[in-house]
């Protein structure tokens, strides 16, 4: 099984879920785990595509939330570009390959929206098998860290992945 990971992260908690999700998808075959600036346009030859990002002002990111998040709430990183913004620019597949999308939301206060639910939206309408339904992952505050236990949420996720994907 070869598995693509692409993550947006501007506080290093959605790398972590990313991260977490990939580490368990790797026991069984390749993983490429990457940033949205560096993810390929390209996603044949891939038997699983993995997408997260944060959830802001109620879906994906946009340049305009990315910036506030630096200059409002010191985020530590800006991509270049989101998953709206690689979604935007992924090629249509030949072939209809499994994708599931996940996000980071704060906890508390629990806000409507969620950018994982855009992200599949956009992959079904690429031509992606989207069957798979999407997860939130939970931060404290914007900054975070990821609240107890998440990571490992994570990585039992990525098991019922493999189950779904493999039926």
């Amino acid at each position: 099984m070869r598995t693509l990971v692409v993550y947006e992260s501007l506080w290093g908690n959605t790398e972590k879920v990313a991260r977490a999700i990939a580490d368990r998808l790797g026991r069984l075959g390749a993983v490429d785990v990457v940033d949205t600036d560096a993810a390929p346009k390209v996603v044949t030859g891939y038997d699983l595509v993995v997408v997260g990002g944060p959830t802001h002002a109620f879906s994906m990111s946009r340049p305009s939330t990315r910036g506030d998040a630096v200059k409002n709430h010191s985020a530590p990183h800006e991509p270049k570009r989101g998953i709206r913004e690689w979604l935007n620019a992924v090629e249509r597949s030949a072939i209809k390959v499994p994708a599931v999308a996940f996000d980071t939301r704060v906890d508390k206060p629990r806000l409507p929206g969620s950018a994982a639910k855009a992200a599949r939206h956009e992959l079904r309408s690429l031509g992606f098998d989207t069957s798979i339904k999407q997860k939130t992952f939970r931060v404290h505050d914007y900054a975070g860290p990821l609240l107890d236990g998440e990571e490992q949420r994570a990585a039992d996720w990525a098991d019922q992945l493999v189950k779904q994907t493999m039926r």
